[in-house]
């Protein structure tokens, strides 16, 4: 640290990070102030924060944002064939829709199901969102039901699915199989998640469905019709994620398999589908193209972090925290983890990665290695459903 200042400056940057966030700055932004920061604080020359920006185009957290990418572009291609279109209709047409809370499930089942295949939640909801807003207007949903759906719902996929970003980092940092992730993790927290979602879209409804209702469409949500191309590029979608899953799991592949799934997937859509390799090609590029700024800023995290961890803060805070995980054992540890990630939960509207390097809790810890997972963040805002909503006088 410059000056011989105290370790704990080195939260300088983080702070300043929950500030921007809270004031509501642009991310990108955000973060590269306080990589800037932080290599300020630990003295860092110009000539080595260049190789740290280079470094870090390697990094774990470059790969999360590079799977978040390829993620949007895999959306994109299952909108372009209408393979989404289909999926949507076809959990609509098996739960027929005959009450307010049946629409309520299906909305859930169809983000849930959207999210954890493709591995963004603003995505995916945002193609479902114009499929399924004439579908729960009919049975009378309001605009912040659906809200309260997609943003719940959406998030319950980010924990079970087997390729989103979460769920790779997870079992990327603990070294646990898919299969453990979910028996110990994953299926307890969508459970949670999923309950309580379906628990706030009921009240929610119970409090709005008098104040305001969607606008009257002229579109015919129920006229979809999947030709037979559709269909075969729906099922060779399923198909090869199935596949690719199985073996993945059966060879016990990494984080970087999630790569070769997405950009598989994508083509294999796309050939079926109807499009050429150059176009499943463009569409893909073209669909990953709207969250190069989440990759951008992922590889800004990566220095952003490391910075963190060079001027001692996280093992200052280590050692701060060491007396009373000593008294309070394993309970106490779980608190104070979730106090810290409680703090970062305020300035985070997508999944973050701290690194395994604040894993690094002394050897009298009362908590193994293995179970110090770090837990997924769900986006702090909601995704608006689109189309306008009307207030009743």
């Amino acid at each position: 640290m410059i000056f011989g200042l105290h370790p704990l400056f080195g939260f300088l940057p983080l702070l300043l990070y929950i500030v921007l966030m809270m004031m509501g700055k642009d991310m990108n932004v955000s973060v590269l102030l306080c990589v800037i920061l932080g290599a300020i604080l630990t003295g860092e020359s110009i000539t080595g924060f260049a190789d740290t920006l280079y470094a870090s185009l390697g990094s774990f957290c470059a790969l999360i944002g590079f799977i978040i990418v390829l993620g949007s572009g895999l959306a994109e291609v299952l909108s372009q064939t209408k393979v989404a279109h289909n999926l949507v209709y076809m959990v609509v047409n098996r739960f027929k829709l005959k009450s307010k809370k049946m629409a309520i499930l299906i909305s859930m089942i169809t983000s849930t199901l959207l999210v954890s295949l493709l591995g963004t939640l603003a995505g995916s909801n945002a193609i479902i969102a114009p499929i399924l807003i004439p579908i729960v207007a009919s049975v009378g949903l309001t605009p912040s039901t659906l809200g309260v759906i997609l943003h719940g719902a959406g998030a319950t996929g980010l924990y079970v699915g087997p390729f989103v970003p979460p769920v790779v980092t997870i079992t990327g940092l603990t070294g646990l199989s898919y299969g453990q992730y979910l028996i110990t993790a994953g299926i307890p927290l969508a459970v949670i998640v999923w309950g309580s979602t379906f628990f706030m879209a009921c009240r929610t409804q119970r409090k709005t469905e008098a104040l305001e209702a969607y606008e009257e469409s002229g579109d015919d949500a129920s006229a979809f019709v999947p030709d037979a191309r559709c269909k075969r590029a729906t099922l060779a979608f399923l198909l090869v994620m199935a596949v690719m899953l199985g073996y993945g799991l059966v060879v016990g592949a990494g984080a970087s398999y999630a790569i070769l799934v997405m950009m598989t997937a994508s083509i294999v859509v796309g050939l079926v589908g109807g499009l050429s390799f150059q176009s499943s090609l463009t569409a893909m590029i073209q669909g990953g193209s709207k969250m190069f700024w989440m990759f951008f800023m992922f590889v800004l995290f990566e220095p952003f972090l490391n910075y963190v961890s060079a001027s001692g803060a996280f093992d200052a805070v280590c050692q701060l925290m060491q007396p009373l995980i000593d008294v309070g054992g394993e309970v106490a540890f779980l608190m104070l983890s979730a106090a810290v990630g409680k703090v970062r939960k305020l300035s985070t509207r997508e999944p973050r990665v701290i690194p395994a390097r604040t894993g690094t809790m002394s050897p009298g810890s009362p908590v193994s290695s293995d179970r110090m997972t770090r837990f997924p963040m769900c986006p702090a805002r909601a995704p608006r459903a689109d189309g306008p909503p009307t207030r009743k006088r």
